[in-house]
């Protein structure tokens, strides 16, 4: 069971994570947020690059890719190729971030905080390497604010986990975002066209480090 399950973290989950994240919903939602950062970003959760094209590059000056999975970065290969502006990976955990206190200007993270196994520890760690003013933009799916769709989620959530490599469908992403010490300042949320309700509640917004 165990090389079973190694084949498919390593062979068809990432595949499954791409094709699932890149989809015309998701990509609208990636358009408003990902042009909004700028500086010196951060971005948790690189994945494949799917934020690539979005980036103004006349406002990026440099880009920290984190992402932890190999077989992600591999598949990124051909859109970093086409990026004009300097970039470097950090193939690690968000738990623990390689880089200096105040060192970046913005953070982006888009569709990640439903898997990372500590969120909590992972936004702190964003607040120490985000300079003083610095923005955290996130576009992420959650928990449904009404409770028949909240409560079909919890139902689903200990099969969907097993299946979407530990993705969680019934995490509050403001509450962890505030719970974080960070202060959210812009928030929109709601459920995308075209997405199953129990995947497609979608929180959007902009917060800054106490």
């Amino acid at each position: 069971m165990g090389i079973v399950k190694k084949f498919y973290d390593e062979n068809v989950l990432p595949h499954l994570i791409n094709c699932a994240c890149n989809n015309k919903a998701s990509n609208v939602q990636r358009s408003i947020i990902v042009p909004k950062v700028s500086g010196t970003v951060l971005e948790i959760g690189f994945g494949s690059g799917l934020n690539l094209p979005f980036y103004n590059k006349d406002k990026v000056h440099h880009l920290w890719a984190l992402e932890p999975s190999k077989k992600l970065l591999q598949l990124a290969k051909r859109n970093i190729k086409n990026t004009s502006f300097s970039m470097d990976i950090l193939n690690c955990f968000a738990e623990d971030i390689p880089l200096p206190n105040d060192s970046v200007d913005n953070v982006l993270i888009t569709y990640t905080m439903c898997t990372i196994v500590e969120p909590i520890k992972a936004n702190i760690e964003i607040g120490r390497v985000l300079k003083k003013n610095g923005n955290l933009l996130f576009c992420e799916h959650g928990i449904a604010t009404n409770d028949k769709d909240a409560k079909l989620q919890k139902m689903i959530n200990p099969y969907w986990e097993k299946i979407v490599g530990g993705c969680q469908l019934t995490r509050d992403i403001p509450a962890i975002i505030s719970q974080s010490g960070f202060k959210i300042d812009q928030l929109s949320h709601g459920h995308l066209k075209g997405i199953p309700k129990f995947a497609g509640y979608n929180y959007l917004g902009l917060a800054k480090h106490h």
